[in-house]
Formats: structure tokens, sequence, C-alpha cells
């Protein structure tokens, strides 16, 4: 199971970066950022901007996910 906040937090946390200039940058409250660091999903709108902004792709993991599941219905 992808926990996407959790791997948000990580990212932001390797590329240096502060909660407050993501927030302000994603144009929220810093507290909306912790309840975004501990949803397992989001909106796929937002997971958009986050990818763009901190050039990672987040929707990698749920790729991976998915190719997971299907590995194991192929056996």
């Amino acid at each position: 199971m992808v926990y996407i906040g959790k791997i948000i937090k990580e990212e932001l946390k390797r590329q240096g970066r502060t909660v407050t200039w993501f927030a302000e940058a994603i144009c929220c409250d810093r507290t909306n950022v912790y309840k975004i660091f501990s949803k397992q999903s989001i909106d796929t709108e937002l997971l958009l901007r986050i990818s763009k902004l901190l050039n990672y792709n987040f929707f990698q993991h749920y790729q991976q996910e998915m190719d997971v599941d299907n590995s194991s219905t192929n056996v």
C-alpha cells in the first residue's frame, strides 16, 4: 500500500526544503501540509502540482504497486 503523504514528506526532507517553503509554494497553511503528510491518498491534481514543484514523479509509486499486483496475479 502506498502512503503518499509519507513519501512526499521524505522527498521534501531529502531536498532540504522546509514545511514553510512547501506551504507557500502550494498556497496553503502549514497545518494543511501536515495533514497532507498524514494522508494515505490525495487528490491527483494536487499530487501533480506537488510532483512538478518538487520535480519528482510521485505517481511512480502507484505504478510500482500496480506492477507488483499484476505480477502476483499472473503466477
